[in-house]
């Protein structure tokens, strides 16, 4: 290329640039691809021919503008695009074009190339660097600085050393034959992964020899197959080819050509009357049916008792799948709620059924952000209200109810005795309650289907007629508690005490005769768990003068005065912090289980039984609450104040609510916790007594599952092993004593059922992508279970749950309690077996001793005879040299000591 560019360059340097181009050479300008000196180490330097009048128009002229000591001159860019516009192909610069379009800067470099280094007159750099480096070139060596001095000092006739100059290094196409000549691989390589359950984690690995041909499975045949890697392409064959006749076989078929609608026509064949007459005094025919007309009446007989198309399998099969039958165990998605107008990715903190209207569920939902973010986008979080969610089944879309709260709720729970009343806990640590009794017969008219009886049966949502008010109801909550004397970080579990009894400062039980649920308690990850009155308390009655201010502050309408008295003043009545013992630290209660959670069954059951439901034109009975023990009231003695707790760490705590005083300081503390246990490798996330067993209690945390008895200090009746994911929640059937459900963080649910299998569960099914943040079931009839199920992206799944785990067989409760009573055993087995164990190590160790006195009094003996054997053969030889020098007699019987 660089040859015939000078050559265009020449003939145009001699004749006039005034020729005009024809469209062949335009054609070709347009063809030429700009040709850089990359092959000489320069791929910046692009040779160019400057005619005559180009240098006139750029003001570039040879011998005027450039000279030895500057050649080279800066043009604009624009002024190189201006010729391009106006002279098109034909611009000296337009094999260039490309390059100058694609330029960053705003001045290129021209260079006069006056001795042709690189084939023509000019030359263009077409780089920002390789132009700096042309204006400042790099600073001269040090060596080559000393050689000019040296220089200086010689005349010019001396031969002087010059050190050689690195030069570029210039293609040929080595590179090539080396890349030839290299060895590279042509099999991919193979990867193998080898992993092991979790549970396994630390166990020796042990490695034995073995007879393929003794053992099953031992080996593995590793069949032939072609390899696409190694199969060679044939691009020439040889074959052999010879001439044969050519043989078809054919076969031929009748076709309808003229189709037509044709019909074939039957007539019953009947006797005629001689053959009746003749068959009528047939003796054979008579015996006939007197023999079978007793049979025939007998099966007529027979289908009009029972029905003769039910399905015998199908009902041992629904017999059998109450001892946990595989059959049947899959729960089957009935609805799915999300909240669609929320502008922010929500999470499902906690789920409530609401106990006393069927086919309605609460949820709180929290924003999904890390500590941090929540402090960085703190401004953005107070503009958008925190909310828990009623849902209907009657409406998938819209929620019947909305309750506003000042912060995130991640905890909530109905009141047992009026199920208007809620109470929440708020991720700042404050609680806060809600009436919805104005908004009752709201909730209450939503069609589910039928009444709120349990005969009714749900309706599918085609069936259902449309609400008419689609318009969401936001309520503000009656009161917050007091931030100073609250909680200082998140509620993390919220309990209401039962109606039979009520509690003092120190722990105290005592008689409520009220029969209201009127305290509640709580726990925190502030390592506190308090306990709270909504009554007003005697020593906080406000004075005269707070009174007439109360009066002159305006109550929103909205807003009832059920717990007036509460907001922002509410303080707990007791607090209790769980130490550690000898360090300073406190425990961090995460869940608790109070011991009295079967009576608010019973209560809920009560409240159920008679549907009372407190309605807004009736008295409430939390508007004329009496202050907390204003009058005296009867002790209840022998009442287990002991509960379980189970904290960040994944410890198990029974500890005791009844406070003492140290004998010290005087102050109230948190008696000392009964037992610790430290078996969950994770925070706990479920603490929940059995609804059939007082006394079983369920905790699920880390990687396992454990069931305790209460009373059994010696551990657990039963601890699972390490599950392939972590466990999130769970919760005990409502039916079924032996089942439970756990939830994953992989979006499974483990079904346990302790009457199939013990060790692990029984059936584990997906139900959503994310986390399942909580689980909790619903019976809506002796036929139909629900069970809702939250994910960490704000969706709540209500699951049908199969015949097979929502009926029990007839011997379930009992079968459980035996199995519990068997692992009791086991366990006091295992501590006598400790015990003897123990005590065999002690009487062995005493044994060891004193084989050890024996063996070191015998080895004490046998040292000292074999010295004293030394000693007397060392008086011997004494004796014999005492005779040789003649200072004693062999016949004197003086002793020889004296003498020496």
């Amino acid at each position: 290329m660089a040859p015939k560019s000078k050559q265009r360059g020449n003939a145009r340097g001699q004749k006039s640039s005034k020729r005009v181009k024809t469209k062949e050479e335009f054609r070709v300008n347009e063809e030429v691809e700009p040709v850089n000196m990359e092959s000489m180490g320069h791929p910046e330097i692009y040779p160019l021919v400057l005619t005559t009048k180009t240098q006139e128009i750029f003001n570039c002229r040879v011998d005027e503008d450039f000279t030895d000591e500057e050649p080279y001159k800066l043009i604009k860019k624009q002024d190189i695009l201006a010729d391009f516009h106006n002279r098109a192909a034909v611009s000296d610069f337009y094999p260039v074009k490309k390059i100058v379009q694609e330029y960053p800067g705003d001045e290129l470099l021209i260079v006069y190339d006056k001795d042709f280094k690189y084939g023509l007159n000019f030359y263009l750099i077409g780089t920002e660097d390789g132009k700096e480096n042309y204006l400042n070139p790099p600073e001269v060596p040090e060596e080559q600085e000393e050689y000019k001095e040296f220089k200086d000092y010689f005349p010019e006739d001396i031969p002087v050393y010059k050190p050689p100059i690195s030069k570029p290094w210039v293609s040929l196409g080595s590179e090539k034959e080396v890349e030839e000549e290299s060895v590279k691989e042509s099999t991919k390589q193979i990867t193998y992964m080898i992993s092991r359950k979790r549970s396994q984690f630390g166990a020796p690995i042990k490695f034995r020899d073995q007879n393929a041909s003794s053992i099953k499975d031992a080996y593995i045949e590793c069949t032939a197959y072609p390899d696409k890697n190694f199969t060679i392409k044939e691009l020439e064959k040889d074959v052999g080819m010879q001439v044969v006749p050519q043989i078809t076989d054919t076969s031929t078929q009748t076709r309808w050509t003229y189709p037509k609608n044709a019909t074939t026509q039957y007539y019953p064949r009947e006797f005629s009357e001689e053959e009746k007459e003749i068959l009528g005094q047939s003796k054979p025919l008579t015996d006939f049916l007197n023999n079978a007309s007793i049979s025939v009446e007998i099966a007529l007989q027979q289908n009009e008792i029972m029905n003769t198309f039910v399905d015998d399998w199908k009902s041992l099969a629904e017999e059998e799948s109450s001892f946990g039958d595989k059959t049947d165990t899959h729960l089957k998605e009935y609805q799915s709620f999300t909240d669609l107008h929320s502008l922010t990715e929500k999470t499902i903190t906690c789920v409530s059924w609401h106990p006393d209207i069927y086919g309605l569920i609460a949820v709180s939902v929290a924003v999904r952000l890390s500590f941090e973010e929540r402090v960085h986008f703190s401004g953005k979080l107070l503009l958008q209200p925190s909310l828990i969610l009623f849902w209907s089944f009657s409406d998938p879309i819209h929620p019947q109810l909305m309750l506003e709260s000042p912060d995130d709720i991640f905890c909530f729970k109905f009141c047992p005795t009026n199920p208007n009343i809620i109470a929440g806990g708020c991720i700042n640590g404050q609680i806060v309650m809600w009436d919805i009794t104005a908004h009752a017969e709201r909730i209450e008219n939503i069609k589910t289907g039928g009444s709120r009886s349990k005969k009714a049966t749900l309706k599918p949502m085609f069936l259902l007629e449309p609400d008419s008010n689609k318009e969401a109801m936001y309520i503000r909550h009656s009161a917050v508690s007091s931030i100073e004397n609250g909680h200082k970080k998140v509620i993390t579990d919220i309990h209401w005490l039962s109606d039979k009894f009520e509690i003092n400062r120190m722990g105290s039980v005592f008689e409520n005769r009220s029969e209201i649920c009127c305290q509640l308690v709580t726990c925190s990850a502030d390592c506190t768990i308090c306990f709270w009155d909504i009554r007003p308390q005697k020593a906080s009655t406000p004075q005269p003068a707070e009174k007439k201010k109360e009066e002159n502050i305006e109550i929103p309408l909205d807003i009832p005065s059920t717990f007036l008295h509460l907001d922002l003043s509410w303080k707990p009545l007791s607090k209790i912090r769980l130490s550690k013992g000898e360090t300073s630290l406190d425990h961090c209660p995460v869940k608790i289980s109070l011991s009295e959670d079967h009576l608010l069954n019973k209560a809920q059951d009560k409240v159920l039984a008679q549907n009372k439901v407190v309605k807004a034109e009736e008295m409430n009975p939390y508007h004329n609450l009496e202050s907390g023990l204003a009058n005296i009231l009867k002790p209840i003695e022998d009442f287990c104040t002991k509960f379980f707790v189970g904290t960040e760490e994944g410890e198990v705590i029974y500890t005791d609510w009844k406070l003492e005083r140290d004998p010290d300081t005087g102050r109230l503390m948190a008696k000392k916790p009964v037992n610790l246990y430290t078996v969950h490798d994770g925070a706990i996330h479920t603490v929940q007594r059995s609804p059939f067993y007082k006394d079983i209690i369920l905790t699920i945390g880390g990687w396992n599952v454990a069931i305790w008895k209460e009373g059994i200090m010696t551990g657990p009746l039963l601890q699972s092993s390490c599950a392939p994911r972590k466990y999130t929640s769970g919760h005990w059937s409502l039916t079924r004593p032996g089942v439970f459900y756990v939830g994953r963080e992989d979006g499974y649910i483990d079904i346990w059922d302790l009457l199939e299998k013990t060790h692990e569960p029984a059936h584990s099914q997906n139900i959503c992508i994310t986390m399942i943040t909580y689980i909790t079931p619903w019976t809506f009839s002796a036929k139909q279970q629900f069970i809702a199920v939250a994910d960490y992206y704000g969706t709540l799944h209500i699951l049908e749950i199969p015949w097979s785990l929502s009926h029990p067989s007839g011997n379930e409760v009992s079968s459980i309690s035996h199995y519990f009573e068997r692992e009791v055993k086991h366990l006091d087995y295992v501590e006598q077996r400790k015990k003897i164990r123990e005590q065999e190590k002690k009487e062995m160790e005493l044994e060891n001793e004193k084989k050890k006195v024996r063996t070191y009094q015998k080895s004490k003996e046998q040292l000292e005879a074999e010295l004293k054997m030394d000693y007397d053969s060392y008086l011997e030889l004494e004796k014999t040299i005492l005779i040789s020098l003649g200072l004693l007699k062999p016949t004197d019987t003086k002793p020889f000591i004296d003498v020496i």
